[in-house]
């Protein structure tokens, strides 16, 4: 199992934030056994310097009864309820207010996390402090999928997509599962394979491109060196899509993450790499098309979860290497292993 300190460092690349020593200071100090507790200490850190400085204000149409007109003139409410003779008129008026969606997301959370049986009674608290914080012109409706998906189109500032990100990842794996009766999902979504996969690709893609500045990070989409006697049917190829390209004059590495619980599989009584992983980072590199005097190769990472795999082969011409990170090493072991995997051996 991952420990806490390196989820919440994987988190904070995978979401482009450098890690606080106020919330890594609050995992060595409390024994956390969860990520609830963590993504808790992580929304808490995040949002108050959000509220300190005033959540972002916008404009909200609200309708009003005036006796001098304002903004736009409502004709058939102000017909219908027969305000003309009294003087008054229907008015739509645009009004600057904290009522944004990023603060009813925030708001809602908080009031959702404060009556988690689930979570510590002391952390619950903090939460409720903060959550009276919140302008009383917020409402705290209870977070939806259709809300986050609203906000995720958006292209909000890093602070305030970094509490996006959490109150995301609460959502889905902390917080009562709509029409559920309450069930709860994955408390610990460190066992959610397919989840984690994701923070673990987006983790080692940011950290390259926060932690080194010899090559230029990416993804790619990868064109098939392929024919077709109808044009038409070369669009039935499946896409060849990069987790991470580096790059630079000299090297093109194509690194592919697999959070998988082994790097190896049995086959015969005997480990085997796993076919498939292998034969996609193959095609990778048999359609690429270097610049000249480039070298390409090839890296499959997992992490270290039952064995140490380093296995390093000549594919196509091409250097490939299949390694595995220890995860539940300190995370400064983590980052020198990172960097040691692409530097120049």
């Amino acid at each position: 199992m991952i420990p806490l300190a390196t989820l919440y460092y994987l988190l904070c690349y995978a979401w482009q934030r450098l890690p606080e020593p106020a919330v890594l200071q609050a995992v060595k100090a409390t024994p956390f056994h969860r990520p609830l507790e963590l993504l808790t200490q992580m929304l808490l850190h995040a949002a108050r310097p959000l509220l300190r400085a005033g959540l972002p204000l916008g404009y909200v149409a609200t309708e009003q009864e005036e006796s001098e007109l304002r903004g736009r003139i409502m004709l058939a409410p102000t017909i219908g309820r027969g305000l003309l003779p009294r003087g008054r008129a229907a008015c739509e008026v645009d009004e600057l207010t904290p009522n944004q969606p990023l603060a009813r997301l925030l708001a809602g959370t908080l009031a959702a996390l404060a009556s988690l049986p689930a979570l510590p009674l002391a952390l619950r608290r903090e939460v409720s402090q903060l959550h009276r914080r919140v302008p009383a012109t917020v409402p705290a409706p209870a977070p939806t999928a259709e809300a986050l998906a609203t906000l995720r189109r958006q292209r909000l500032p890093a602070a305030q997509a970094f509490v996006l990100h959490v109150c995301q990842l609460l959502f889905d794996t902390a917080l009562p599962a709509p029409a559920a009766e309450g069930r709860r999902r994955f408390a610990d979504f460190r066992r959610d394979e397919a989840l984690m996969a994701r923070i673990f690709e987006q983790a080692v893609r940011n950290f390259y491109r926060r932690e080194q500045r010899q090559y230029r990070i990416f993804t790619e989409t990868i064109t098939w060196q392929a024919t077709a006697a109808q044009p038409a049917d070369l669009a039935l190829l499946p896409t060849m899509l990069t987790d991470t390209t580096l790059e630079s004059p000299a090297r093109k590495i194509i690194l592919d993450t697999k959070y998988y619980a082994a790097a190896l599989r049995p086959r015969y009584d005997q480990p085997r790499l796993i076919a498939p992983h292998l034969y996609q980072l193959y095609a990778y590199l048999q359609n690429q098309r270097p610049s000249p005097g480039q070298a390409l190769e090839g890296i499959l990472l997992y992490p270290a979860a039952t064995a140490t795999v380093d296995a390093r082969y000549t594919l196509g011409g091409h250097p490939v290497r299949i390694a595995t990170l220890d995860l539940a090493q300190p995370w400064p072991g983590i980052a020198a292993s990172l960097l040691a995997l692409v530097s120049v051996s």
